[in-house]
């Protein structure tokens, strides 16, 4: 069994019900109302079904609902794994060609219309609609938020790092999943909000109404005055051949295996992009005890925080700039989970590019691994916006669907949202100007980098910052007790650096344990030879003092080994600080310990003759399997100029909706020669995504709700 059965940071559950049941015939355990998904992962199982176009294995991608890459056969009905929970006695068959249409023993029964009526509808319980949901509710407004998931906090809920930004207005220096509580909490004092869990909105309609599919099993009309858009974003996919192969998926549903369900999904991973998604997913495969290989970026900077990838090169993960990655291969036949298939990713080549993106002949390298995370960027969820604008409604957007931001700024953008709509329906409020110049701020990107003068340790305890770059980010400054923490007032926010500007510090150690990037330490003279440090350690700590560690300056380059000589674990976010003696001349050089050999990111050259597994041309339309080169012939051939052309060829027409191969279609049209600009746009599905028919009008349901049922708030 592939389960995580210890995590610094995450508690293990406890008391959960094991259940058996079939998978392809054979049992199978799992733990009840865990994702199917999750389920299979965990078995081992990376091939979940296989095309009907091709026999291609067919495994996870989105983990999110968003894609069909995990559509398996339950109880005879075709459904997303990853919105299947588990129970006791369920059949689950892999898809081998076409499902079978179930024979139909008798007519429609009963047909019931279940109807709730709200003020404001919600789309989304995330870090954005949950804030918004908030304000709102504390206006006396009737809200109701419909999400897609049990557990409110969308992405908040994987995150099992400190975040950035502002310890007054967004909670940083607490974990994501301690911040998804945190407005949980605000939201039940709240009577007049009223949330769906397990509710995704499928439709929006002119009479101002939404289609909701509550609990996944039935259908709900919600009838609205106005709709706060908080749906989030997707995951942006890339162009390689081979980017279809089960292993090769995106860095949210790495995070939703590991985080949320303590599923051991990799044994050694290759991460394609340096945004902090891709950053952070690095993070979280370290602390769930798994092999990073390296980061690859086609740029030539880093897309992400500086102090989020000098964390990530400290613990021994590579950051390999101007490459790109070429092919994804399987496994040959006889190794890899499925003996005598190819259904599971073993190798990913890259190489470097020149400036214009082209891979250089010569620097190609190979990596054994089991896993491709894909964190090339997000695509907002903004459909429901659109239409709702196109319909006359009053709406309006908040988080990721407004614009692709951090969670810091999507929480303080949720306030202002809901504070814009209030004044929309007649609300005599006065948005603060400051409101918005903090937005601002949170959602800024990175600004320049200063280099730190040197420190020599002195008998007193003193802090070393090893943030360089300007960021929205000022824990460390709010929690010291004793006020010695400033941030160099340059330019008068919290995108300011830390700085020392006290006389004294008392070592209480505060500092270090809240710093989001792990980039304090605290240093002291013990002797004209020896320094006694102080690091963070978000890791297992089950280590006797003596034990030796490799320290590591700001970058990853190393410094010297050192003995632990004790140990502590910050009460308050869990955060271990490890002491160690070390040489006085290094002590201020040194940020952090390494936690990964260098060996686990070895690659070595491949043989130019060896082009075993390469795909022809990658997949486009996951769906349907249109590969690039047809797409692009198609559209020279008829000089297509709307995207729904495509639909010809099945492009698009697939149970994703088009939500994946829509962000690539650009790159199709720019090798046909047409400017993307002038193609007109898909038209969107009237449901987004699928539901039974039988489940479209209620059949054979019992009335619930009470007498009380369809009246304003009531569920």
């Amino acid at each position: 069994m592939r389960r995580i059965s210890s995590h610094p940071v995450l508690k293990l559950p406890e008391g959960r019900k094991k259940v058996v049941f079939l998978f392809n015939g054979e049992p199978a355990e799992g733990y009840e109302g865990e994702a199917l998904s999750s389920a299979l992962v965990a078995l081992g199982k990376s091939s979940f079904s296989f095309h009907p176009k091709d026999g291609a294995p067919q495994g996870l991608f989105c983990a999110n609902g968003q894609c069909s890459q995990c559509t398996v056969l339950i109880d005879g009905i075709p459904k997303k794994s990853c919105l299947t929970a588990l129970v006791e006695g369920m059949d689950v068959r892999s898809l081998k060609g076409l499902a079978t249409l179930p024979e139909v023993d008798e007519g429609l029964r009963q047909a019931e219309r279940r109807a709730l009526h709200t003020d404001i509808l919600v789309i989304g319980g995330g870090p954005s609609g949950l804030s918004a949901a908030c304000e709102l509710g504390k206006m006396g407004f009737q809200v109701v938020v419909a999400d897609d998931k049990e557990r409110l906090g969308g992405k908040l809920v994987l995150q099992t790092h400190k975040f950035f930004g502002s310890e007054k207005d967004c909670y940083a220096g607490v974990r994501g999943i301690d911040i998804a509580l945190k407005l949980e909490e605000k939201l039940k004092k709240l009577p007049t909000v009223t949330v769906l869990r397990n509710s995704p909105v499928v439709a929006i309609f002119k009479d101002r109404k939404a289609g909701i599919y509550k609990d996944y099993s039935s259908y709900l009309l919600v009838e609205f005055t106005a709709l706060v858009v908080a749906s989030g974003a997707r995951e942006k996919t890339l162009l390689f051949p081979g980017n279809d192969l089960p292993g090769v998926f995106g860095a949210g549903a790495f995070q939703t295996l590991v985080n949320r369900d303590l599923v051991s999904a990799s044994k050694r991973i290759l991460i394609v992009g340096s945004g902090n998604v891709g950053l952070i997913a690095a993070y979280h495969a370290l602390q769930a005890g798994m092999r990073v290989v390296g980061i690859v970026e086609i740029m030539g900077k880093i897309n992400g925080y500086k102090v989020h990838a000098d964390k990530i090169r400290r613990m021994g993960v590579p950051i390999h700039l101007n490459t790109t990655i070429l092919r994804a291969e399987g496994c040959p036949p006889g190794q890899g989970e499925e003996a005598g298939t190819e259904n599971r990713l073993c190798r990913a080549l890259v190489a470097k590019v020149d400036d214009r993106f082209r891979p250089i002949p010569g620097t190609t390298l190979s990596y054994q691994v089991d896993t491709i995370l894909i964190a090339a960027g997000l695509a907002p969820c903004d459909e429901f916006l659109r239409q709702a604008r196109s319909y006359g409604i009053l709406a309006i957007a908040a988080g990721d669907a407004e614009e692709i931001a951090e969670a810091s700024s999507a929480m303080f953008g949720g306030k202002i949202a809901a504070l814009t709509l209030a004044r929309m329906l007649g609300k005599k409020l006065e948005l603060e100007a400051s409101w918005l110049s903090t937005r601002e701020v949170l959602k800024a990107r990175p600004g320049d980098s200063f280099s730190r003068s040197p420190l020599m340790p002195g008998s007193e305890w003193r802090p070393v910052f090893f943030c360089s770059e300007e960021i929205p980010c000022n824990p460390c400054a709010t929690v010291c007790p004793v006020s010695s923490i400033s941030l160099r007032p340059v330019r008068g926010t919290i995108m300011d650096l830390p700085y020392f500007s006290g006389a004294t510090c008392i070592g209480c150690f505060s500092c270090v344990a809240i710093c989001p990037g792990l980039a304090v330490s605290l240093v002291r003279k013990l002797s004209d030879t020896v320094a006694e440090l102080v690091l963070p350690w978000e890791f297992e700590a089950d280590f006797p003092d003596g034990h030796l560690m490799d320290l590591v300056g700001q970058e990853g380059e190393f410094i010297e080994t050192a003995p632990v000589v004790g140990r502590r674990r910050n009460p308050k976010n869990g955060t271990w600080l490890l002491h160690f003696t070390t040489s006085l001349e290094n002590a201020s050089r040194i940020a952090g310990v390494r936690v990964q050999p260098e060996e686990s990111n070895r690659a070595v050259a491949p043989d130019p003759a060896d082009r075993q597994g390469e795909v022809a041309d990658p997949i486009v339309c996951r769906c349907e399997r249109i590969r690039l080169s047809e797409i692009v012939a198609f559209i020279k051939d008829n000089q297509v100029r709307d995207i729904n052309q495509l639909k010809s060829l099945r492009v698009g027409m697939g149970a994703c909706g088009g939500k994946t191969c829509s962000q690539l279609l650009d790159k199709a049209f720019a090798l046909a020669g047409v400017d993307p600009s002038e193609v007109e746009a898909g038209s969107l599905r009237p449901l987004f995504m699928e539901i039974p028919m039988g489940e479209i009008v209620n059949e054979g349901l019992s009335k619930i709700g009470g007498k009380n049922a369809g009246a304003r708030g009531a569920p």
